[in-house]
């Protein structure tokens, strides 16, 4: 960067109120890029338990930005540093602590809601931004260093509610089923708040247990109460091997119509373990019903953004690239954009400063920007599980809603 277009930046980052920020790194008397003093960041990830498959894909996309940007944030040389996220309040708060003792200069991850709120006063005391890749409870607010780029819980059944408002016949009977939790319930709030309008309704959600690893049995008795009612559609909220487990059950029940779902129903290795192959049972269902499911992603979305990301991620791991992995891997992305504006000597609140800054992601799910709240403006996607050459895929059919 020149001198007069390096005083410039800094002259328009001054109006923007970014006083102590840095543009970028130091310049030699050549004009050329120097690498910025080594840091640290924190990543909270399950390892084992049945959110792993969910923290691999968190791991997976972070460390591709890295390996695409010379091992880099913001000019800066990185050294990622893992901890045991759990499943509980202590386990997460162990996890903090243990990475605010490493020094690092902020966090990322956080697969489980329950973690989420349990390390929410410890992040907020310790002034260290975290940028969380997963979970997103629509009742996580007013919090100054807590930045997400996922998405909130509520949002993908909001965008559904609101597509099915248009496109179902008012007479339409819907047949809601969902694990007993606090994500179905957020789920299942937003899918109201988007139906429910012009005295439209949905019945009583029927919950079912909570379970990572459910039997062959366990969703029967739910799915055969929520039969009786006649639907026209069926809209749930399953993920990994409970999505596998309901899917099934819900075929073997006998039900051959619609069903709509969040994203995550169809997300990682749920269709690989669905799809019995070329004139196999399961996959005549499959097509013949119809699954359709609600994100803010999709593999096959067409922008330079996506196209990087995906052959990228696809070669290195041979596997197509997840939700999970994509917001990771914006988390990396807006921590790059924020270090950046800090410059040289970058601390805590000053990149907890600069991510408010940042502007527009120029993300593989399109372009997005944190709004208030420190969530995603993005859009939402309609996908339909379709044969895609050989395998059953998750492939865009239109867009929805902008939330946010």
């Amino acid at each position: 960067m020149s001198q007069m277009n390096r005083r410039r930046a800094l002259q328009l980052l001054a109006a923007l109120g970014t006083t102590g920020l840095a543009a970028g790194c130091g310049s030699d008397s050549q004009g050329t890029t120097t690498p910025g003093s080594p840091i640290k960041i924190g990543l909270i990830v399950p390892g084992s338990g049945p959110n792993k498959a969910i923290g691999d894909e968190i791991t997976n996309g972070f460390q591709l930005f890295l390996s695409l940007n010379d091992q880099q944030l913001g000019g800066h040389p990185v050294t990622l540093v893992t901890a045991e996220e759990g499943d509980s309040k202590k386990s997460g708060e162990a996890a903090v602590d243990q990475l605010l003792k490493e020094g690092v200069l902020a966090l990322t991850g956080v697969v489980s809601s329950t973690v989420m709120f349990g390390i929410r006063d410890a992040i907020e005391q310790a002034r260290v931004p975290l940028v969380g890749s997963n979970a997103s409870p629509i009742s996580l607010q007013s919090v100054v260093y807590i930045w997400r780029t996922s998405y909130v819980l509520s949002e993908p059944g909001d965008a559904l509610g609101q597509y099915l408002r248009q496109d179902l016949d008012p007479s339409s009977k819907i047949a809601v089923v969902a694990p007993q939790s606090a994500s179905s319930r957020d789920v299942i709030e937003g899918f109201r708040r988007g139906y429910e309008q012009g005295g439209r309704q949905i019945s009583e959600p029927i919950y079912t247990p909570d379970l990572p690893n459910p039997g062959k049995g366990t969703y029967t008795t739910a799915i055969r109460k929520a039969l009786l009612r006649k639907p026209d559609a069926v809209f749930c909220h399953y993920t990994g091997a409970a999505a596998v487990a309901f899917i099934k059950q819900l075929y073997d029940e006998g039900y051959r119509g619609p069903i709509y779902a969040p994203g995550f129903l169809t997300e990682g290795t749920v269709l690989s373990q669905l799809d019995d192959g070329e004139g196999g049972e399961m996959r005549k269902q499959i097509e013949g019903s119809g699954i359709h499911t609600a994100l803010n992603y999709s593999a096959d979305l067409n922008n330079s953004a996506n196209r990087v990301f995906a052959a990228a991620y696809r070669k290195t791991h041979n596997a197509t690239p997840t939700t999970y992995a994509m917001a990771s891997y914006d988390a990396a992305q807006v921590l790059d954009k924020a270090i950046r504006l800090v410059g040289a000597d970058p601390t805590p609140q000053q990149v907890n400063l600069a991510l408010g800054k940042i502007g527009q992601v120029d993300s593989p799910r399109g372009a997005w920007q944190f709004n208030q709240p420190r969530t995603p403006q993005q859009k939402w996607y309609l996908r339909q599980v379709q044969l895609d050459g050989r395998m059953l895929s998750n492939v865009v059919v239109s867009e929805l809603a902008t939330l946010g």
